[in-house]
């Protein structure tokens, strides 16, 4: 088996694991981490998460969402010790890159992960696509049909083009408002 190349610098990994199970490996690795006194060669362990706002049996709810569910972020100077450390904890499957190479992510992708992960900013998960058959459920378009043509997860808004007039009509509206036909 062909080891890992040794790295003198800090690098951040995607590391692949169970999906569902990204919470468990960052606190299974944090403990290997203190047991195996590896803190100079690890130094972080993320699960990127970001504020979503979805809609369940009819009510607004703010919830975390994972970013790239099955992943979890390590910062670390790769070394066969570190790597091994990582790599035998309990529900990773390996790390993103070669067979037996990880590769590191450019620091410019983390940059961008890591910030919309710490943002504020929280996001609406819309279970719609472009050009979904709608029914308008509440408000002053109430109980007319049309379809999607516009998306805008961070207003949290849905365009529907409506027929009216004789022509598709499109009207702004609030993502709970609509609902799939």
């Amino acid at each position: 088996m062909t080891k890992q190349t040794y790295g003198t610098e800090r690098r951040w990994y995607a590391v692949h694991t169970y999906s569902g199970y990204e919470d468990a490996v960052a606190r299974n690795l944090r403990q290997r981490v203190d047991s195996f006194g590896m803190h100079e060669k690890i130094f972080q362990v993320v699960v990127p998460t970001e504020k979503k706002i979805k809609i369940k049996n009819g009510r607004k709810v703010e919830a975390k969402e994972k970013i790239f569910p099955g992943y979890v972020l390590v910062d670390m100077i790769a070394s066969d010790e570190a790597w091994s450390v990582v790599r035998n904890t309990p529900q990773v499957t390996g790390f993103v890159g070669t067979a037996n190479q990880a590769v590191p992510l450019e620091q410019t992708e983390v940059d961008k992960i890591l910030a919309r992960a710490g943002g504020d900013q929280v996001r609406h998960a819309i279970d719609l696509a472009l050009d979904d058959a709608v029914i308008i459920i509440d408000g002053p378009f109430k109980d007319l049909e049309g379809k999607v043509g516009e998306i805008d997860e961070e207003r949290g808004k849905v365009k529907v083009l409506v027929p009216m007039f004789g022509r598709e009509t499109p009207v702004e509206l609030e993502a709970d408002q609509v609902q799939k036909i």
